[in-house]
């Protein structure tokens, strides 16, 4: 074993980052990272953050109210409470620390609305608002002295001691082993399950899977969001998102015929939350024979548009499309997962020592559909709780000894089997997508399953390929096993 901290983080997204910055200094903290820093699912969340700020037009009640009717009612209410009433403590804690956010000529934080939401309480950096936080956390990480931070690193196993963790990494082409008293997976969602995702490339579910063989509970990892407003790319599998706020900044949905037809489905139009406005669009495809559909926001004056959407603006310009002008061609896709490793108030998962926060765990926060931009938030309360929760554990009993270190497997083998990752996306892709279908459940879990032992069955050169095809086909699984036993 290299070294020993106190705690490990994998993962840095702004819940891995705001967990490091809530321990003491007298804590020892190892960040890592799969690849820079600065990758992740968080840098690339648009919106904002869900906060309530303004008591004299806003409330909590209404907040958690808006996440119950998203969520269809099976949210955690005390996990809601506790998101909506310590979050916007967290939201200035992390402005103090230097995150940029939009602000009012009076200095008070700009609000938006978004789908959803009864009051304007978004809190944002133009349309980047999650790289805003990413960027401003990491500056505050790399003035923390008690904080390693280990980048392009992956993690290929982890074991459980009677005292603690060790966590094998790959870096640089070498192994390296560390140790910890606890460890908090912070490592994002499970995109690169589907064909087209608006996910980082490294959303692969890696902290879910080994957490999973582990022993820890997962928890409805069926329940999967698809953002309604993914840019329809011809070619791309990692979809750029056209913002939730574009719509509530005035965007209308049209069919392939030009025509409206939102409120044909649901009275909240194009304001209605995500899987609604995604099965409105599943469910009109169908009705026309087209997956050709467009947001036009084309009404509003080209230079409010500029500088409010300047990062949807610049990459539409990519690809062709000037959103003061043009059209916006839009189609759902993977975006975020509700379930993950189950985590109490206090981010413990069922192992102790261990746990979770960020899109990978389960709060119970949002139900069945997540609320626009209550993510960013879910990410800060609850990696904030875990950090101040571990702190008390280490007061408390100190650092234990890890206990007998394991053996070592080398990181050389044969080459990995070619094509699993591509045939699961196909599948997750076919058999459960915005409309599922529960005629290939069974089938598409047996193959599945397949690809599972053929990828677990010898010990294969240990690389990213191969970590998380494993990761992916796990995921899969715990899935598809869910939506045919009906534990959804």
């Amino acid at each position: 074993m290299e070294k020993q901290y106190d705690v490990i983080i994998v993962g840095t997204g702004a819940a891995g980052l705001y967990a490091a910055l809530n321990f003491p200094d007298e804590v020892s903290v190892l960040l890592i990272s799969k690849r820079e820093l600065e990758l992740s699912n968080s840098s690339l969340a648009q919106g904002g953050v869900a906060c309530v700020l303004d008591l004299a037009h806003d409330n909590y009640k209404l907040h958690i109210t808006d996440t119950l009717i998203a969520g269809k009612y099976k949210n955690n209410l005390k996990a809601v409470e506790k998101l909506v009433k310590e979050g916007p403590g967290d939201v200035l804690k992390i402005k103090e620390l230097g995150v940029d956010f939009d602000l009012n000529p009076d200095g008070t934080m700009c609000k938006t609305l978004e789908a959803g939401h009864s009051r304007h309480r978004i809190v944002h950096h133009k349309d980047s608002t999650g790289k805003a936080i990413v960027d401003g956390l990491i500056l505050a990480v790399k003035q923390k002295e008690n904080v390693d931070i280990l980048d392009n690193a992956l993690l290929y196993s982890m074991h459980k001691t009677l005292g603690g963790f060790y966590l094998s990494v790959l870096k640089d082409g070498k192994s390296r082993y560390f140790g910890c008293s606890f460890c908090i997976l912070a490592t994002g969602g499970i995109g690169r399950v589907y064909k087209y995702t608006t996910n980082s490339a490294i959303a692969t579910g890696d902290g879910i899977a080994f957490a999973y063989m582990l022993g820890a509970k997962v928890r409805h990892l069926s329940r999967v969001q698809f953002h309604p407003t993914a840019f329809a790319a011809d070619k791309d599998r990692e979809r750029f998102l056209i913002s939730e706020a574009v719509r509530g900044e005035g965007a209308v949905l049209l069919n392939c015929d030009g025509e409206r037809f939102a409120h044909n489905y649901d009275k909240r139009g194009e304001l209605a939350p995500r899987d609604v406005v995604s099965n409105a669009i599943a469910r009109e495809a169908i009705r026309t024979g087209s997956e050709k559909f467009y947001l036009d926001i084309t009404h509003k004056p080209a230079d409010f548009l500029r500088d409010r959407f300047p990062l949807i603006s610049s990459r539409c310009l990519e690809e062709g499309i000037d959103i003061t002008k043009d059209r916006i061609p839009v189609f759902p896709c993977q975006h975020y997962l509700m379930g993950g490793i189950d985590v109490d108030l206090n981010s413990q998962t069922s192992i102790a020592g261990l746990y979770a926060a960020g899109e990978c765990s389960h709060t119970g926060v949002h139900g069945m559909n997540r609320l626009a931009s209550n993510s960013l938030l879910e990410a800060l309360v609850f990696s904030r709780s875990a950090a101040e929760h571990i702190t008390r554990k280490l007061k408390k009993y100190g650092r234990k000894p890890l206990g007998l270190e394991p053996a070592h497997r080398p990181i050389t083998g044969n080459p990995m089997p070619k094509g699993c990752r591509s045939r699961i996306r196909e599948i997750m892709q076919d058999a459960y997508f915005v409309l599922p279908k529960p005629e290939k459940y069974a089938e598409s879990y047996r193959e599945i399953t397949e690809i599972i032992k053929l990828l677990f069955s010898e010990s294969y050169e240990i690389s990213s390929d191969l970590i998380e095809a494993k990761s992916i086909a796990v995921c899969a699984a715990i899935i598809l096993d869910e939506v045919r036993e009906g534990r959804q």
